[in-house]
Parts: C-alpha cells; sequence; structure tokens
C-alpha cells in the first residue's frame, strides 16, 4: 500500500492556493471554488477542499521532503513566507522546518535520507 493522496480543509481556497503555490507545488485540479489539487515533485498529489468551519482540533501536520532544506527555505522566506521554526536538526535525525499554512494546519519541511524508512531503532523483522 502506498500513500500518494492526502486532502485537509481550508476556509479560503484561493487564498491557500496562492500559499501552496508560494511554497512550490503544482496547481493541476481547481474547480468550483471549493476544491484545489497540487502535484508534489514525485508525483504524490495534496488537495485542499473548501470547509464553512475547520475541525476542532490542534491542526494538520503534513510533511513536504525537500533534499536541499536550507536553501529551499531561503527562498522561502525571500517570498515572505514566515516560519515558526527554522531548518535544525530533530533527535529523530531529520532536519526540519516549521510553518503554518492559512488555517493553522502546521507544514514541515523536512529532509530525512535514508532515515525516513530505515532509522538505526527500526522495528527488525518480527514474527508474531
Amino acid at each position: 500500500m502506498n500513500l500518494n493522496q492526502i486532502t485537509i480543509p481550508s476556509l479560503n481556497i484561493e487564498k491557500a492556493i496562492v500559499f501552496y503555490q508560494k511554497l512550490g507545488l503544482k496547481l493541476i485540479v481547481h474547480s468550483e471554488q471549493n476544491y484545489a489539487r497540487f502535484e508534489c515533485s514525485n508525483g504524490a498529489t495534496f488537495s485542499i477542499h473548501q470547509v464553512e468551519q475547520l475541525p476542532n482540533i490542534d491542526g494538520i501536520w503534513v510533511y513536504f521532503e525537500i533534499e536541499n532544506l536550507d536553501q529551499y527555505v531561503a527562498e522561502l522566506i525571500r517570498k515572505n513566507i514566515e516560519f515558526i521554526e527554522l531548518p535544525n536538526d530533530k533527535p529523530w535525525l531529520w532536519r526540519e522546518a516549521r510553518l503554518n499554512d492559512l488555517d493553522n494546519n502546521i507544514i514541515i519541511l523536512y529532509f530525512a535520507g535514508k532515515n525516513r524508512l530505515n532509522p538505526p531503532w527500526k522495528i527488525k523483522n518480527r514474527t508474531v
């Protein structure tokens, strides 16, 4: 099984489209002012759908992996994207930067390399 699509809610599709295009996603679908889908460089898709009210939760966390994270964040800062956390190394061996989208979802730009699928503490094949 492969995850290749995720959809999050937004109060304002038009503003969300501009935000995610600034992040570098390619808009491929925009329908009836209530839905938009973007393509990521690896072929996965990410979409937003308009809602009248956001879910009553702390927000959704969305991860986008970027090899040249520090350079990419610097480019986004030049485009006036504000970060709540600049690139830094995490104990789980990923380098991450964090920001909020317009609907207060947490967007994490990161680079994990081999450690995303194969961290030193990966569970080895176990028999049940």
